[in-house]
């Protein structure tokens, strides 16, 4: 019997008003940022979702740290549902779900000491005496490659891949279960990117802490993530492991964000699929599947009909006419 995930989102969707005048002003249509997106994220395990920019994805992460309220659809965490949570059950949701934002140097408070930053959930959520707060903040800053010394010293102190050590620290101190991580390392300069990334994934071997991955980058999805969704204008069009999907994408718009990757070595030949037009605007997305106007394969019913999710192999979804 599997266990019951950490998070588990079931028809997630946020539309956001379109307004138009100053005074009398009228909504005029909606943006559908995130529309009816189910997933799940098991103990231990990263789910990453990619897109191209404006596909909803921090949308959705912003959801699941309610800091969005969903339009329809829940968000489970622990199998509690987090925006019905108040009182104590939403102070120890705060402690068992954090984030580790993408720009280190605006989500770093520069007035406040390391130290101060790294403790703060403990101090705002937990009741822990002094003592035992600086110890745990002096064991996290070692576990992420820091001098307990550091603890002193102000964020502008730091580099900009020490500066993403000391928010995933203080995303870590209050012992949470899962930590959303928002393009962790697309701020940072090459040469630190795999640092951060195996620090994360060390991290996840010696505290079972799940993550739901935001990401572009795929390479950082291969290295990272135990499961991949794939978001395309609010939906998720594609879902399976990391290895088969990587193996055997099927989806067009999969297909085409493989070929517009570098390839992990210069003689690889792969096929090149160039889209064409722009990504729709999701006041008025396309009827049908919304990737239609762009796909190369586009049939006449792929703009009528809105694909259903088919199960092409154990745990491999796909939403397309093709299957």
């Amino acid at each position: 019997m599997q266990a019951e995930p950490i998070l588990r989102a079931q028809g997630l969707t946020k539309h956001f008003a379109v307004t138009q005048g100053l005074l009398w002003s009228s909504v005029v249509g909606w943006v559908q940022a995130v529309d009816g997106i189910s997933f799940a994220i098991r103990q231990g395990e990263t789910l990453a979702i990619v897109g191209e920019s404006g596909c909803g994805k921090t949308t959705t992460a912003k959801l699941v740290l309610r800091l969005e309220q969903p339009t329809a659809g829940h968000v489970f965490v622990d199998g509690k549902d987090v925006h019905a949570l108040s009182g104590d059950s939403l102070k120890e949701y705060r402690t068992t779900v954090q984030a580790v934002f993408q720009d280190p140097f605006s989500s770093l408070s520069p007035r406040m000491r390391v130290r101060e930053i790294v403790a703060e959930t403990l101090v705002v959520n937990r009741t822990a005496s002094a003592h035992e707060i600086k110890e745990r903040v002096a064991a996290i800053l070692n576990a992420v490659g820091l001098r307990p010394q550091q603890a002193n010293l102000y964020p502008h102190e730091f580099s900009g891949g020490q500066r993403q050590r000391i928010a995933v620290a203080s995303a870590l101190v209050s012992n949470p279960k899962l930590i959303v991580l928002d393009e962790p390392v697309s701020a940072l300069d090459v040469s630190i990117r795999a640092q951060i990334m195996n620090l994360l994934v060390d991290l996840q071997k010696q505290f079972g802490v799940s993550y739901l991955l935001i990401a572009h980058h795929l390479a950082t999805t291969k290295y990272m993530a135990h499961e991949v969704a794939v978001m395309y204008l609010g939906k998720i069009v594609e879902r399976a492991k990391t290895k088969e999907l990587f193996k055997n994408p099927l989806h067009p718009y999969t297909k085409a964000l493989f070929s517009a990757a570098l390839p992990a070595h210069p003689d690889i030949v792969r096929e090149e699929i160039i889209l064409t037009g722009e990504v729709p605007s999701p006041i008025n997305p396309p009827s049908g599947c919304r990737f239609h106007p762009r796909c190369p394969f586009a049939m006449r019913h792929c703009s009528e009909v809105e694909p259903e999710e088919k199960e092409m192999a154990p745990g491999h979804l796909v939403a397309c006419h093709l299957y």
